[in-house]
């Protein structure tokens, strides 16, 4: 079992997360929804202090993560019911993030007692190959690699896939747009404490010559841009990271490329976006992030993280 030490981060949290029960907002705390699966458009103003605790992953965890899964991959081919099995089986790495117990009128709120708002885990795609989930997700990226990216990428991303001798590890980490960001610092912390632990011991998910990541991103929509080669020869768009702390990988990255998923979005899963009245283009960032550029990472995270 991962450490049952529990960490906590205090931070603004609006009643659209803690309510909705599907884990389906996407964007960044400055971002607003517009989906048509709300009678009323205006913004939440109000805020509530609500204090996060990070657990181990049990099979009480199944839906919560299964459906922050379904955020994150949409309506992509993904068995995300058996890679919610696998992160569940494999529960010597990763966390979750609940709501802290709390004492007063909890009777009311009982049915939202275990609700997830957040999980971080990592699929070893070298070690699962063969899975569903694991080819599937191959399979996606190298499509939209194909799609978006001149053919030197996309072959070095094929090679880095398929080369059992350097394994490739998928790093999940999905919350609730009103999970403060401060979180994520002891999440990847204790992940990678528990990727050592795991490679010390020989245990599942342990060895990975490289971290990859899939972060959901925005950037200002454009009246005109080709679906089929939006990769290439595109002008630099500034990138915004629904997950804060993931802009530093995407720093440390070798190999990234974006991929939109705007047609996948139109549904209460993924709703669509505006920020500050504009529009944006949702799409998928792929990070490839060689090992031992981790600990760096680490380090940006706690001077731009630490509370």
């Amino acid at each position: 079992m991962a450490t049952p030490a529990k960490r906590r981060a205090r931070g603004p949290a609006g009643e659209q997360g803690s309510h909705s029960g599907s884990g389906s907002s996407e964007g960044s705390e400055s971002g607003s929804e517009s989906s048509g699966c709300s009678d009323s458009d205006e913004p939440i103003a109000e805020e509530v202090n609500v204090e996060f605790e990070a657990h181990s992953i049990s099979d009480n965890d199944y839906n919560g993560i299964k459906k922050l899964l379904q955020q994150l991959f949409l309506k992509a081919p993904v068995n995300t019911a058996e890679l919610t099995d696998i992160l569940i089986q494999q529960n010597h790495i990763g966390s979750i993030i609940k709501q802290a117990e709390v004492q007063e009128d909890s009777s009311d709120d009982e049915e939202d007692d275990d609700e997830v708002f957040g999980f971080i885990s990592c699929l070893n795609l070298t070690e699962r190959k063969g899975t569903q989930c694991a080819e599937q997700i191959k399979e996606l990226l190298l499509r939209h690699c194909e799609q978006s990216c001149e053919q030197q990428v996309v072959e070095q991303l094929s090679k880095l896939l398929n080369d059992s001798t350097k394994p490739v590890g998928l790093i999940l980490s999905e919350r609730f747009i009103n999970v403060p960001p401060q979180i994520a610092l002891p999440m990847h912390q204790q992940l990678q404490k528990e990727l050592s632990e795991a490679q010390r011991t020989n245990k599942p998910c342990g060895k990975c010559h490289y971290y990859l990541l899939i972060s959901k991103t925005f950037t200002e929509a454009t009246k005109s841009n080709s679906k089929r080669k939006e990769g290439r020869n595109q002008p630099k768009e500034e990138l915004m990271f629904a997950n804060a702390e993931e802009e530093f990988f995407h720093e440390k990255a070798l190999l990234k490329f974006n991929y939109s998923v705007q047609e996948e979005s139109d549904t209460c899963l993924g709703g669509r976006w505006s920020f500050d009245d504009v529009p944006m283009k949702p799409l998928r960032t792929v990070l490839v992030v060689p090992a031992d550029g981790i600990h760096g990472i680490m380090e940006k995270l706690k001077d731009y993280l630490s509370l």
